[in-house]
């Protein structure tokens, strides 16, 4: 069995040699470990291995990280950039905006809304992605990727946000020419709100087992969990 660390050198190899398969240069996509359903001292492991982000889906799974963490780690814990990466409640954004750096599933008015009057005042503003349903699925949470642009400028004209790009999760059940197909359309959207907004530089897509096609599709951020921490509790 591989330790946290070897897990996490044989993850960045790979991402690394998919970006230089994709022709892209070196540090062209960043790592995000998902650590769902697995404890802080996990996480301690992989803090101390090199990683400084981490993505969560649950709100109070990750506050009792945050509290573990800060005894664990000490003053280093505040080195730590938390991604909130799940579906949003409006009971929760209060929390969320108190406790993350980053929101990657933005994807109703209210919720944005939400968000930025509860940004804590001295706080830098809250960096957000728009969660784009790019395959339509009455399942999943996210915009149609007809919607983006105006609630991109939505976003962006709110104070307490920071507009930084755009995620998705593909369907589950696309074979490999549909699952490139959507990543190249989550590219092109991409690429379209960069000309409009030069904060954006965050196309977040990619997961375990589709790393690859996503970095060759110009992701710039994979969201990795089963390939370091295995599969979940």
């Amino acid at each position: 069995m591989f330790s946290i660390a070897e897990q996490l050198e044989n993850v960045r190899q790979s991402i690394q040699k998919a970006t230089k398969a994709a022709g892209r240069p070196d540090g062209a996509v960043t790592l995000l470990p998902v650590s769902k359903r697995k404890g802080p001292d996990i996480l301690a492991k992989a803090f101390y291995s090199g990683c400084r982000c981490f993505g969560e889906n649950y709100l109070s799974e990750a506050l009792h990280k945050q509290e573990a963490l800060a005894q664990i780690l000490g003053d280093k814990a505040q080195e730590i950039e938390w991604h909130f990466i799940g579906p949003i409640q409006s009971n929760k954004t209060k929390s969320i905006a108190e406790n993350f750096a980053w929101v990657q599933s933005i994807d109703r008015e209210k919720i944005a809304l939400r968000l930025n009057k509860q940004r804590p005042v001295g706080l830098a503003p809250l960096n957000v992605c728009i969660q784009v349903n790019i395959d339509e699925e009455y399942t999943k949470s996210g915009i149609l990727s007809a919607d983006v642009s105006d609630f991109a400028d939505f976003v962006n004209n709110l104070e307490n946000l920071s507009l930084r790009g755009l995620m998705c999760i593909p369907s589950a059940k696309a074979g490999e020419r549909a699952l490139m197909l959507s990543m190249q359309r989550m590219h092109t959207a991409f690429k379209q709100l960069q000309c409009r907004y030069p904060s954006v530089d965050t196309l977040s897509m990619g997961m375990s087992a589709d790393q690859e096609t996503a970095i060759f599709n110009g992701s710039t951020m994979v969201r990795v969990g089963t390939a370091i921490f295995g599969e979940r509790s």
